[in-house]
């Protein structure tokens, strides 16, 4: 198998070995975190204990957001002269 050297600084390298298992190598480790995916369920009740002026902050950024991308895509299908 083909090997790769890869620099960390002190901070990375003490996180990675945190993660690693009994009998684990460092590329398992890597491998694992980069393959894992949380199930969408595992967010449910992320915010449940958000302010609820927090929570319409939130709400009224993304409703700007989804705006401006209205807006640049309408500019974008424009025809240009």
């Amino acid at each position: 198998m083909e090997t790769t050297s890869v620099a960390l600084d002190r901070e990375a390298y003490d996180l990675l070995r945190g993660q690693k298992r009994p009998g684990e190598s460092f590329s398992q480790v890597v491998k694992r975190l980069a393959n894992s995916r949380r199930p969408l369920a595992s967010f449910a009740g992320a915010w449940k204990d958000l302010p609820e002026k927090t929570f319409r902050e939130i709400r009224a950024n993304r409703k700007r957001l989804r705006e401006l991308d209205e807006e640049r895509f309408e500019r974008l299908m424009k025809p240009r002269r």
